[in-house]
C-alpha cells in the first residue's frame, strides 16, 4: 500500500508513524508513507496557505489552490482521496478495513480554522474520527493510517486480530498476564485451568457483558448480526 499525506506539519505526522509496528511495516516494504506540504505550492515569499474566511468570522481558512496543487501532484488513476473534517462520516473498524484494502490513499489534513469548501469537489471521502474538535486534520491521520496499516497482510500476526473489538460487534474480552495474583486481585480460574472450551465460552461471555454496559449501540448491532 501507498500512502501519500497532504499536510502543513509532516514531521508531526511522520514521527508519530516512527515507531514499532508502523516502523516495521515502513521498514519491510508493507506500506509506503509519504508526505506532500502545500506550502510548495504557493507562490509568495511567506508560502501562505490560509486567508481571513468571507463573510467573516475567527481564525483563518486554508485556500483550496495550495491543497488542489499538492493533491495533483500525487494522485493517480487509483488514487483514494480523504479528507479529514469534523464533518466526515465517523470512523470505525469496518471502514478500517475497507480502507486497508485500497492501494493507494491521500489523506488530506485540513488545519486552523479549516479549509475552502470547494475542494471537497476532490475528495472520495471525509472522514471524522469522532465527535469532538482537533487542532487539525494531523492527529486524526495519525490514528487512522496506524488502524489501516495494521491489518494490512505481514504486519501483524492474523491471531491477533481474530479477537479485536469491534469485531462482529463485540468490544474485546478482558486480557490478563503473569503474576497471576496481583494486589490481592486474582487472575480468573477459568483461565489458569487449561480447559480451553471453557476459556472461549468465558471470553465471548466477557466480550457479550462488557459490549452491553459499555456500548449498548454495538450490542443492539450484535444482536441483530446473530439474529
Amino acid at each position: 500500500m501507498k500512502i501519500d499525506v497532504v499536510t502543513i506539519f509532516p514531521n508531526e505526522v511522520d514521527l508519530a508513524l516512527s515507531y514499532s509496528i508502523i516502523k516495521r511495516a515502513r521498514q519491510n516494504g508493507l506500506v509506503e508513507i509519504n508526505f506532500v506540504n502545500p506550502r510548495d505550492f504557493t507562490k509568495d515569499k511567506h508560502k501562505t496557505v490560509d486567508d481571513k474566511p468571507y463573510g467573516g468570522g475567527s481564525g483563518m481558512v486554508l485556500m483550496p489552490d495550495p491543497l488542489y496543487k499538492a493533491i495533483r501532484k500525487v494522485k493517480r488513476k487509483n488514487s483514494y482521496v480523504v479528507l479529514l473534517t469534523p464533518k466526515g462520516r465517523v470512523y470505525n473498524q469496518q471502514i478500517a478495513e475497507a480502507l486497508s484494502t485500497k492501494k493507494h490513499i491521500i489523506f488530506v489534513c485540513a488545519h486552523y480554522e479549516g479549509y475552502d469548501e470547494r475542494i471537497v469537489k476532490f475528495v472520495d471521502d471525509e472522514i471524522s474520527i469522532g465527535d469532538f474538535i482537533l487542532t487539525g486534520g494531523e492527529p486524526a491521520c495519525i490514528c487512522i493510517i496506524d488502524s489501516i496499516v495494521r491489518l494490512i497482510d505481514g504486519v501483524i500476526k492474523d491471531d491477533s486480530r481474530k479477537n479485536e473489538s469491534f469485531n462482529n460487534f463485540l468490544l474485546e474480552y478482558p486480557q490478563y498476564t503473569r503474576p497471576a495474583i496481583w494486589k490481592k486481585m486474582k487472575v480468573p480460574d477459568v483461565l489458569l485451568s487449561g480447559n480451553h472450551k471453557e476459556i472461549e465460552k468465558w471470553r465471548k461471555a466477557k466480550s457479550i457483558e462488557i459490549t452491553k454496559k459499555r456500548r449498548p449501540d454495538l450490542y443492539r448491532k450484535y444482536v441483530m448480526e446473530v439474529k
